[in-house]
């Protein structure tokens, strides 16, 4: 099987991405070049959903919502590195199987380190 790829395999691909942002770049000038028009004060208040709004929308968040948040999405894109994993896992052999555990170790020690620290502890 031959692995050397030339610049113009890649050509169908060049044309996909060029066709779908030129498709998407003339769709948003052409609907604002004639989609109408119309300013008034009551057209550029913001919609609140027939809700009167009450206080401030600026209320201070707590920092272990975030923490939990960007946790979540570290933890969940370090998980979808096993799947090319798992379909490969017979060509990789012993070599891939052993890179997978030194993976696996790293990923669960950061969360051990996570747990031992309280940062999922929400009643402090």
């Amino acid at each position: 099987m031959n692995n050397n790829y030339l610049p113009s395999d890649y050509l169908p691909i060049i044309v996909q991405f060029i066709l779908a942002a030129g498709f998407i770049g003339g769709t948003m000038i052409v609907t604002h070049l004639i989609g109408p028009s119309r300013k008034s004060k009551l057209k550029d208040d913001p919609f609140e959903c027939g809700i009167p709004s009450v206080g401030d929308a600026r209320t201070p968040i707590s920092v272990k919502y975030f923490l939990i948040a960007i946790l979540f999405v570290l933890f969940d894109v370090e998980v979808i590195f096993m799947y090319p994993w798992a379909v490969n896992f017979k060509q990789l052999g012993m070599f891939g199987f052993v890179e997978m555990l030194l993976f696996m170790a790293l990923l669960l020690s950061g969360f051990y380190y996570i747990i031992r620290k309280g940062v999922l502890n929400w009643e402090e």
